[in-house]
């Protein structure tokens, strides 16, 4: 990671002189200089903004930890947690927000995975010996969220809604079918290379189970209506959120545990962990900040397009991707692309297409790695941030694929 991240300021001071001394854009100076003011100030922002929702999510987790429910929900998937996540404590409280992490993210609710998933590397952190050092279990969860597998992509919807698509719950299928792919290589990865022994009864009737539940959704929306399939991709997340905070409430009163004083002292975490994270997001969106202001993104993009000019291969994919290369970055980069290839070639055009199904196949994985491993003060990731980025571009090469199969 420190080479990476020192990497990104050399490529755009690079970037940014020539520029400069061989095109005459001294200005180029000045925008490297504002975007360090401006990224140091969203990094702020973001942290800050994270507060709330952060208090109110692992106020929310105290209390289903001290009713019961993380452990109910940690011991229908202990036998998988038991084979791929062998140095974890199976009492382990991990297990439960690992799980509520993971069904915030299948339902496209990203307020809610952030402070789950922040809440499951602060309880990993306890089993790992080496503090400063992310472990196994650590990163395998750290990858598996940066992959981010999405059943119901619902800001994707609500963005080609607004920007004019005549049927924005089109790309769902492609969506399902990219994130899927980028999850399962990311664990196959980190799998090989922690050498987990994952093809054996229990893994593979856990992946036959998440397997049937994709194609089920897959066929229920496939059979509905119209209109019942926009109350289903608009609505079920939404409504499954607020389940969950009134089972969490009403399983703490039958308990008859003090919900009020517990949710009090989950907020005080999350406090704490907002602040805690403020450093590594100014070091890594500053970073991220110089090197689209460098122009250096851009120049990539147009050596790819001229390459697969010279090899003859379609480049209609090209105009998305900026998206591409912009999501492991950049959450809001890549969202403002996506928006940015809409307004100019139109909600329903292919780029557009390629563009959305790229945005929902993977999650910001530097940002991830920063927000999650920064929370407890990891400084070496290892294996982590090799393994996410592989996943990425197995998600972003069959988004594009699957965009061919589909709009072609």
């Amino acid at each position: 990671m420190n080479y990476i991240w020192a990497a990104f300021f050399v490529i755009a001071f690079i970037s940014a002189a020539i520029q400069s001394f061989f095109y005459g854009n001294y200005h180029i100076w000045s925008d490297l200089s504002k975007a360090i003011f401006q990224s140091s100030e969203t990094a702020f922002k973001v942290s800050i903004g994270l507060t709330g929702i952060l208090c109110f999510w692992l106020g929310m987790m105290k209390i289903a930890e001290k009713s019961g429910i993380t452990d109910i929900l940690a011991k229908g998937l202990a036998p998988l947690f038991r084979k791929i996540m062998p140095d974890v404590p199976q009492e382990s409280p991990a297990f439960g927000a690992i799980v509520m992490n993971m069904a915030a993210n299948i339902l496209g609710l990203d307020n809610a995975a952030t402070p789950m998933g922040l809440k499951a590397i602060k309880e990993l952190q306890k089993a790992n010996p080496k503090k400063d050092e992310a472990s196994d279990a650590e990163i395998l969860f750290m990858v598996i969220n940066s992959s981010s597998l999405t059943l119901l992509p619902i800001t994707i919807f609500m963005y080609r809604s607004t920007m004019g698509s005549i049927n924005p719950g089109a790309v769902f299928i492609p969506i399902l079918i990219a994130t899927f792919a980028s999850t399962a290589a990311g664990f196959l990865i980190v799998a090989s290379i922690q050498k987990l022994n994952i093809f054996n009864r229990v893994v593979l009737a856990y992946a036959a189970g998440l397997l049937g539940v994709i194609t089920g959704i897959v066929w229920i929306c496939e059979a509905s209506s119209d209109e019942i399939r926009k109350i289903i991709l608009a609505d079920a997340g939404n409504m499954v959120l607020i389940l969950i905070v009134f089972v969490f409430i009403f399983q703490g009163l039958r308990k008859k545990i003090n919900i009020y004083d517990e949710f009090i002292n989950g907020a005080k975490d999350g406090f704490d962990i907002a602040v805690s994270i403020i450093p590594y997001l100014v070091a890594m969106l500053t970073a991220i900040g110089l090197l689209r202001s460098s122009g250096a993104l851009d120049g990539i993009i147009s050596g790819i397009s001229y390459v697969f000019s010279l090899l003859h291969v379609n480049t209609d994919f090209i105009p998305a991707l900026p998206t591409a290369f912009l999501k492991p970055l950049s959450g809001s980069g890549a969202r403002a692309m996506m928006i940015e290839t809409m307004q100019n070639y139109g909600a329903d055009s292919f780029p557009a297409y390629v563009s959305t199904v790229i945005q929902g196949s993977t999650e910001t994985t530097f940002y991830v790695l920063a927000v999650y491993f920064g929370s407890v003060k990891i400084i070496k990731t290892r294996h982590a941030l090799p393994c996410a980025l592989f996943a990425d571009f197995i998600g972003i090469v069959t988004a594009i694929a699957v965009s061919y199969y589909f709009y072609k």
